[in-house]
């Protein structure tokens, strides 16, 4: 818009620069024919005169100052050919722009054969310069206001049709990152609206879907959890009788028979049925870890860092736990617990860390897990493992997140679980 203003202005000074000089004569040409008649009728008045100077004094004075004809007695330069100079307050460049002709004249007065002065015709332009400028201002005026009401219209007219595209792309936004309650709101030209309604519906449609996926995610959850129980109870009620009575039999061997010797077959039936009852333990514990049932989260936790203490004895461990968290529910303790304990196998298996620090809390409707230590790192392509990816799997059935960070020089597991499906007293 401000280029076609422009080139609206550049035309017209150039049909200014084209038409200005004829029309500086055509308004000139009755005031040049009368400087030449008054010549004319002067010299013939003169030399009808008895006392011809006394009728040239009488005329010069008759004539006055009038601006565009005038008397020019001999020896006062008159200026022939040139109209009066321009005395306004109009730029240099735009009277240079109408290349005012010469549009004055110089007609002699004689007495006789003496040469006694001129009437002299010098017309005044600066009207018609004036006018020409200020109709060139009033062009420009116009152009301007013309293009700012433009520009405005289109400022309008655009944010009308934009806005409504930026909260379409805002809205899109939000689905791309799993939010889908916000509804974008209905505004715009038709077509725009009919794409917010469309985005809308796919929202409530995936809203819908993600619900769905959530139940199905935690009734895996909820089934893997019964089932490991399950298994966890025959092998607590069928394995362990028989390992105690391998170890029992092996131990009365051996004793019937004098002390086992190292080396000896009692000896290793006994090493290898102690062992076996470690291994039983610990596969229970991973199964089904009966702590949280029994005694609650708080207190499972804290045997479990005391175990990894034991195994760890170089590690300092610091440990925050919030005693809410022994009211939870069932699937959001075992969730809890099962995260903590993921983050902690994973820092005395790989981390090779001097320091670790456990915090767990409810803080804003949520609960706030936080593993951290000042191991080795995180490769440079991480990809979880079984271990983090299920416990991913049964965070993302709570509504929850669970994020590995690097931050400060630490290395942290943290896990958000909304309260939205836990009971707390």
């Amino acid at each position: 818009m401000a280029a076609m203003v422009v080139g609206a202005l550049l035309l017209g000074g150039l049909a200014l620069q084209i038409a200005s000089p004829e029309q500086f004569e055509n308004e000139n040409a009755q005031g040049a024919r009368s400087a030449r008649f008054v010549a004319d009728a002067l010299n013939a008045a003169l030399a009808a005169a008895r006392n011809p100077q006394q009728t040239l004094d009488a005329f010069a004075a008759g004539l006055g100052s009038h601006e565009a004809i005038a008397f020019v007695p001999p020896g006062s330069s008159p200026q022939p050919n040139a109209a009066a100079p321009y005395r306004g307050n109009i730029p240099a460049w735009f009277t240079a722009l109408l290349q005012v002709p010469q549009l004055g004249s110089t007609h002699p007065v004689r007495i006789g054969a003496a040469h006694v002065g001129d009437i002299v015709f010098s017309p005044d332009l600066s009207p018609d310069i004036e006018e020409k400028w200020f109709g060139f201002l009033a062009i420009a005026a116009s152009s301007s206001a013309l293009m700012l009401l433009a520009a405005l219209s289109v400022y309008f007219t655009t944010g009308t049709a934009l806005r409504p595209l930026a909260e379409l792309g805002a809205g899109l936004t939000r689905m791309r990152n799993g939010e889908y309650d916000a509804a974008i709101p209905l505004a715009g030209p038709p077509e725009i609206r009919n794409s917010c309604a469309e985005a809308n519906q796919l929202a409530a449609t995936l809203r819908r879907f993600s619900q769905d996926n959530r139940e199905l995610l935690r009734k895996l959850v909820a089934v893997q959890d019964d089932e490991r129980r399950e298994l966890a109870r025959e092998l607590h009620d069928e394995m362990g009788p028989l390992l105690f009575a391998i170890r029992a039999n092996a131990t009365a061997l051996a004793e019937a028979e004098g002390p086992p010797e190292p080396g000896s077959p009692a000896h290793g039936i006994l090493s290898a049925a102690e062992a076996l009852q470690l291994a039983n333990r610990r596969v229970l514990e991973g199964l089904s870890p009966l702590y949280v049932t029994e005694l609650g989260l708080m207190a499972s936790v804290q045997a479990l860092l005391r175990n990894a203490k034991s195994q760890a004895p170089d590690l300092s461990l610091q440990s925050q736990i919030d005693q809410r968290l022994n009211d939870l529910d069932g699937l959001l303790s075992q969730t809890a617990y099962r995260v903590i304990q993921e983050g902690v196998t994973n820092v005395l298996r790989h981390a090779e860390a001097w320091t670790m620090s456990v915090a767990a809390a409810i803080e804003d409707g949520q609960i706030r897990i936080e593993i951290s230590d000042d191991g080795i790192g995180l490769p440079r392509n991480l990809v979880f493992g079984r271990g983090l990816t299920g416990m991913q799997e049964r965070v993302r059935a709570l509504d929850g997140t669970l994020e590995l960070v690097r931050e400060q020089g630490l290395t942290v597991v943290r896990c958000l679980l909304p309260l939205d499906h836990a009971v707390v007293q």
